[in-house]
């Protein structure tokens, strides 16, 4: 065997964590393999990026649509690549759909990937969180026979699996952070109120904030899911004195970062700044991000296999999974300024 193979032979075993023989055999098709760990040894030459050997390859299962925002903010492609490795996992071939302002509607895409005979779609944020757009678009994709399951936004008026985040303690993660760093003015930067995951995060913050001890004052802002957003919600929150800012997305918060350093206001010695969502580039910001972590693995896994039930031919259920966030702490929170 040459260098070049036993090296990528012994990549492909640490990151499957198997030893060099068991993904031997799994490359080289042979038994005595369980169906779990030649799932992972798959999975691990797909991840570092490696062409499946021949003998290994399956023939697609079916296609499966995928209906996304837009890719700026870097959740969005998280969430895909790893819905994206779970269904190849599973032998299903993935089929993107990106909403971009000015391009292709959520209805058109599943209107092309309908005529693509997809065996199901996943849709993340999209018009079922919005509480102004007509659920009914779901019922009759349900009634064509297209199972699929929702992402961030639950709808009661939608008759179908949902997997959310738990936005209220998220936000009360966050203002409990604030608090216990000494903030009392503690303001909340999110986005439009027609959104079913703002109005959980507005929820959970105003709750944190009515049961902390002491005496906090709050403060809401609504803007957009964006830096530009944060940015211009944050300064108004700043305006009205707030020390700690509670920021929507993580985007939303490095706008906040922006409008402080404006005002001369250093992060996070006079202002600390708490995101939401968390990406492997909040590490490298500037200063690093404190957020609130949504659990973008086990939520793409439970969405996948709450797809393959009803996918098998099992009734599609009408429930939420909701998961539990992390708080992640960073450098950009700290002590509050002396009053």
């Amino acid at each position: 065997m040459s260098t070049a193979l036993t090296a990528r032979l012994a990549d492909i075993a640490a990151q499957a964590e198997v030893s060099e023989a068991t993904a031997s055999r799994v490359l080289n098709g042979r038994p005595g393999v369980a169906a779990a760990t030649r799932q992972r040894v798959l999975a691990a030459v797909d991840l570092l990026g490696y062409e499946r050997p021949a003998r290994v390859r399956q023939r697609s299962a079916g296609l499966v649509g995928l209906v996304i925002p837009e890719l700026t903010n870097p959740i969005f492609p998280a969430f895909a690549q790893v819905i994206e490795q779970c269904l190849s996992g599973y032998g299903y071939t993935p089929v993107l759909g990106t909403r971009m302002l000015g391009g292709a509607t959520e209805d058109e895409l599943v209107g092309q990937l309908v005529e693509r005979d997809v065996s199901g779609i996943i849709f993340l944020s999209g018009l079922h969180a919005d509480l102004t757009a007509d659920p009914a678009r779901y019922t009759r994709l349900a009634a064509r026979g297209v199972p699929f399951v929702l992402i961030n936004g639950y709808n009661a008026d939608v008759s179908a699996p949902f997997v959310s985040p738990d936005d209220r303690v998220a936000a009360a993660l966050a203002v409990n952070h604030l608090r216990q760093l000494g903030h009392r003015r503690i303001g909340l930067a999110v986005g439009p109120d027609r959104f079913v995951p703002t109005r959980r995060k507005v929820e959970g913050f105003r709750r944190a904030v009515a049961e902390a001890p002491g005496d906090i004052t709050p403060a809401i802002r609504h803007s957009l899911f964006t830096v530009e957003g944060g940015h211009a919600a944050a300064g108004a929150l700043l305006e009205e004195g707030c020390t700690g800012l509670v920021c929507g997305s993580d985007l939303m918060a490095l706008g906040a970062v922006r409008a402080a350093r404006e005002r001369g206001a250093a992060v996070p010695d006079e202002v600390s700044v708490v995101g939401y969502d968390d990406s492997e580039l909040n590490a490298f910001t500037d200063p690093p991000l404190t957020t609130v972590r949504q659990p973008v693995r086990a939520m793409a896994d439970a969405a996948v296999g709450a797809l393959l039930e009803p996918m098998g031919g099992s009734p599609m259920a009408d429930t939420e999974f909701v998961f539990q966030p992390e708080l992640v702490v960073r450098g950009s929170t700290a002590q509050a300024p002396p009053p």
